[in-house]
């Protein structure tokens, strides 16, 4: 433990609440009518040199225990533990969950009542090593330990002198998840936030070719609410992904996850879902 005399009194940053507001003002029109979901990407977004502080102490992939997928769907390195951050990561990450960020994103998203997950599940480090990917997918629908309904996607980008020929672009896709209707380089200082349902599938399908020094590096935080819009209610569901024919990925590991009412729901036509609901009645 410190000793009061090296504790440091002057803090790097703080978010601008005048700023944010501003921008929530500016964007939110937009933000609500986006295709195919609603979603924003801000660009430099941050000052510079917090990001650069925050890119500095980012870990590399042999640096600490990284959690590893390596599947059919996805091939990526995630952290969610702070003792794996540094601390401009760690102190950046607790103002986006802060009451000046959540008001931030409930003016720009139109979405009221959001909570942050102070357990960065799912979120935290994301890294992406060359020849890495992340299928079409939707995201879990609940948070476990909290037993709220995910609404909102954070994701911030931490990219210097990315090359397009890299790769790595995240990309928005159709409800049907067919058609992708468009591409985001994941450049440096560039956040995009975008609204978490059942039909707002996304991802970077195809491998990176960046270099084998480079990495595709981001935060992601994840926003949650005590119940959503009816029309938006489903049966809860882990990570689903998809081919480029909406089918679900022929991945052992993949279906371990799903309930078996939700992949029934998912492959069904809605009439015959219905039909074998009122029968099971």
């Amino acid at each position: 433990m410190l000793a009061t005399n090296e504790i440091k009194t002057t803090l790097p940053f703080c978010l601008d609440s005048e700023y944010l507001m501003e921008l929530a003002e500016k964007y939110r029109l937009a933000y609500a009518q986006a295709d195919p979901f609603p979603h924003i990407v801000l660009d430099n977004f941050l000052p510079e040199p917090i990001l650069d502080a925050v890119l500095q102490e980012f870990p590399q992939p042999n640096q600490i225990d990284w959690q590893q997928f390596n599947n059919l769907a996805e091939k990526k390195l995630a952290s969610k533990s702070e003792s794996h951050m540094g601390d401009m990561t760690r102190f950046l990450l607790y103002q986006l969950n802060s009451s000046i960020f959540i008001d931030f994103l409930e003016k720009l998203t139109g979405i009221d009542g959001l909570l942050p997950d102070p357990h960065f599940v799912g979120g935290g480090l994301h890294q992406i090593q060359s020849g890495g990917y992340l299928k079409v997918h939707v995201d879990f629908n609940r948070h476990e330990r909290l037993k709220l309904d995910r609404r909102l996607n954070l994701l911030i980008y931490l990219n210097k002198d990315w090359h397009e020929s890299y790769g790595g672009c995240l990309e928005l896709w159709d409800r049907q998840s067919k058609i992708c209707h468009r591409k985001i380089h994941p450049f440096f200082n560039r956040c995009v936030i975008f609204s978490t349902t059942d039909f707002s599938y996304h991802g970077h399908p195809e491998p990176l070719t960046c270099p084998k020094d480079r990495t595709r590096k981001s935060l992601a935080l994840y926003y949650y609410s005590n119940g959503r819009p009816q029309e938006e209610v489903s049966d809860e569901h882990s990570t689903i992904f998809c081919d480029q024919n909406g089918a679900i990925t022929p991945d052992e590991h993949l279906f371990k996850s799903f309930s078996g009412k939700s992949l029934i729901k998912k492959l069904l036509p809605p009439i015959l879902f219905d039909i074998l609901s009122a029968a099971k009645k």
